[in-house]
């Protein structure tokens, strides 16, 4: 069918970009799979497999079924029946984590409050099944009070962190905030793994600095990783232009 020539297509990308000499361990230190890229095979062995044992880059899988229809602000994730079923998949192929995104529009207290407690409410079933959820609200970057949205955001994921019990841990991927080091605190928190940043629509460029002057805080650029990459270009081509990809993205996360 049409849809799994696309998905051929798709995935022949994505297997170029982690096949690529420049993509390992040293500068990567995770990837966020599709379920049908978790399905699948990279180079002859399992995707995840792949991932960890040849590049030694941990995989993480993307586990929401998309966005509902917004209300008060915000779009809230679609919901998740067959989960459990997935997650046990998931810890059998050798995933260590998974990611689930929703969306902040306005800064509406209510709104922003439905979106934390839901990401922690299906976190903490991530969590009892063995994997680490990446908990995503992401902060749309033309949210018209974006600085307000954040402060109300981190007061809500702040309440949430300090009610987890010891030994369980999540990871948080936060768009680049208005004020910088806004999640310094989450750093250094106890239940934190990591604080990861997502490029939300910013240019590399500009994602690349906006990060840099968050301590801490490391990149998950989708978008603003493969800007500049396309199917047409020579593997030499495709490989420096990934390679200079990397090694900036790299740097602004070393700060």
């Amino acid at each position: 069918s049409g849809d799994a020539q696309m998905m051929d297509i798709v995935h022949e990308m994505r297997t170029r970009i982690v096949a690529s000499p420049s993509f390992t361990g040293e500068r990567v230190l995770g990837a966020i799979l599709f379920e049908a890229t978790m399905d699948r095979d990279m180079q002859g062995r399992p995707t995840a497999e792949y991932l960890w044992e040849v590049k030694k880059v941990v995989p993480f899988l993307k586990v929401d079924k998309g966005l509902a229809d917004e209300k008060d602000g915000v779009q809230l994730m679609k919901p998740m029946p067959d989960l459990d079923k997935l997650l046990a998949r998931a810890k059998a192929k050798g995933i260590f984590g998974t990611k689930m995104r929703s969306v902040i529009k306005q800064a509406n207290p209510a709104g922003i409050k439905a979106v934390v407690d839901q990401q922690f409410e299906v976190g903490r079933q991530i969590i009892a099944a063995g994997l680490v959820p990446i908990i995503e609200p992401e902060v749309d970057i033309k949210c018209p009070d974006k600085a307000k949205a954040e402060d109300l955001l981190h007061a809500e994921v702040k309440a949430q962190l300090d009610k987890l019990p010891e030994g369980q841990l999540v990871m948080l991927k936060l768009t680049l905030p208005e004020r910088d080091n806004l999640y310094a605190d989450f750093v250094k928190h106890p239940r934190v793994l990591k604080v990861v940043a997502l490029s939300g629509g910013y240019s590399r460029d500009e994602a690349n600095k906006r990060l840099a002057r968050q301590n801490g805080m490391v990149a998950s650029f989708s978008r603003a990783l493969t800007e500049g990459l396309s199917a047409q270009q020579s593997d030499g081509e495709f490989d420096k232009a990934l390679d200079q990809a990397i090694e900036s993205i790299y740097q602004a996360s070393k700060t």
